[in-house]
């Protein structure tokens, strides 16, 4: 089982894809040439995505590994980056079974009205398997009976609190993100951040005068022309950075062309990111009008269904684009300056853009309201990924003693393992924190927290 569905996410989202909705759009009624040249649009979005995320990474990282060593920034929890995260999830048993086990649950929770959502992300399972993955080893290492069973009980657990989630937030999300009709978001990384921007912009809206504040990217354009863009700030803030990383003046004079190019390369990511994702909202059209017209016809025009796709979907909004790059040189500073924390995200920072699909439709894109969230989410964050490190580190440890090959999973001597990308997601913490320290207790409230959502979510969807 390890090695099929290993396999089948080897493969990436880009092959997949064309497959998936070529089956999908043809069992809906939609033509064979029609269904594969969705699936097509939408599998080449997720390799232009990939290479501009691989520009981003590629570029970034020296710059800001050399302000590390500059300004000696180093803290004990060492930034493994989703690959280590993604690495120990599925090299375990409860990775192995991780897309069969939760596609059963979709299904039954389907059957019984508890979801409209059918998650079909499925190289984001990978998120559930990481939380079901810690509580395994974590289990095993304390010498509780049953460890595998623990892990699928938490991989579960965060499931169907995500699957509950998507369908809630859904109509706030196709609202706010245009050509987005019949999708939901079932990340938890995402979904997990939701309850957060609701409450904290409740009570920045309480604040006199703070509506006046509220200006988006649309408005920044237009109060501040060429400064206000995300092209502009993109260029600015790689210059900013390429500056930073130099030792001293002599340094900064003879990187000025290193420097102007990392710029130019962070202004061509926050404009080349939307370009690419008008292909997914072409690719996705033709398949989520078909199943609206499918689900009207043969359970009348008030039954819903929602595809679960990706959140890169929706990454290229210019609000998430500006929030997400003022929020890394942000992060950096948090991780030094904050109390108790020993987490220094650096491979991380290409995921920012994760952090806020599920904000903005809270937010309405008011780019202030979104970077105080993200700023708030990311102090918690850092606190999470030190929280869970030691148990990331053994599990990270314990996968390296089986793949000694592969070199996602290899800590460097001397530090924890950490990673932002889930292990900083409200979601895993709290599943770990009642796991690990209130065991039988912990699975209780879990479990009824679970039921209670999908009892809510299934009122809803009955209303």
């Amino acid at each position: 089982m390890e090695a099929v569905f290993s396999y089948i996410i080897g493969l990436g989202a880009a092959v997949m894809m064309p497959i998936i909705f070529t089956i999908l759009g043809v069992c809906i009624g939609v033509k064979f040439s029609k269904a594969l040249g969705s699936g097509l649009k939408v599998g080449v979005g997720f390799v232009g995505l990939s290479v501009i995320t691989g520009l981003l990474t590629s570029s970034l990282g020296p710059a800001l590994n050399a302000v590390v060593d500059i300004y000696h920034l180093n803290l004990q929890v060492f930034d493994m980056g989703w690959p280590a995260a993604a690495s120990v999830a599925y090299n375990t048993t409860v990775g192995a079974f991780i897309i069969p086990v939760c596609l059963g649950v979709n299904l039954v929770l389907l059957l019984l009205r508890c979801t409209r959502t059918v998650n079909i992300d499925l190289w984001n399972y990978w998120h559930f398997a990481f939380i079901g993955a810690v509580v395994y080893f974590l289990s095993d290492k304390a010498g509780w009976s049953f460890p595998v069973a623990w892990g699928f009980f938490a991989a579960i657990i965060c499931y169907v609190i995500t699957l509950a989630l998507a369908d809630l937030t859904a109509k706030r999300f196709q609202e706010f993100y245009p050509g987005m009709e019949g999708i939901s978001i079932p990340q938890p990384f995402c979904q997990g951040f939701t309850p957060f921007a609701i409450v904290i912009g409740k009570l920045l809206d309480k604040i006199p005068g703070f509506e006046k504040l509220n200006i988006d990217a649309e408005g920044m354009k237009r109060k501040f022309g060429l400064f206000g863009e995300p092209l502009f700030l993109g260029v600015i803030i790689g210059i900013v950075i390429g500056c930073l990383a130099c030792k001293n003046g002599q340094e900064l004079v003879d990187n000025i062309p290193a420097t102007l190019g990392l710029g130019i390369k962070m202004g061509a990511v926050m404009e080349l990111i939307p370009r690419i994702t008008t292909l997914f909202i072409e690719g996705l059209k033709p398949i989520s009008d078909a199943t609206r017209e499918l689900i009207a016809r043969k359970f009348g025009k008030d039954a819903e269904l929602y595809i679960g796709m990706s959140p890169a979907l929706v990454i290229g909004h210019p609000t998430t684009l500006i929030v997400s790059l003022l929020l890394m040189p942000l992060t950096l500073v948090l991780a030094v300056v904050l109390p108790g924390n020993q987490f220094l995200p650096l491979a991380s920072l290409a995921g920012m853009f994760y952090v806020f699909v599920m904000i903005l439709p809270y937010t309405r894109g008011n780019v202030l309201k979104s970077l105080i969230i993200g700023l708030v989410l990311m102090v918690i964050g850092l606190y999470f990924v030190t929280l869970m490190a030691g148990d990331f580190t053994s599990a990270a440890h314990s996968v390296a003693m089986v793949h000694p090959d592969d070199a996602a999973v290899q800590v460097p001597a001397g530090f924890d393992a950490g990673s932002l990308d889930f292990a900083s997601s409200p979601f895993s913490t709290v599943i770990y924190v009642c796991i690990k320290y209130l065991k039988y207790i912990g699975a209780a409230v879990l479990t009824v927290g679970a039921v209670g959502i999908l009892l809510w979510n299934r009122r809803m969807i009955k209303r």
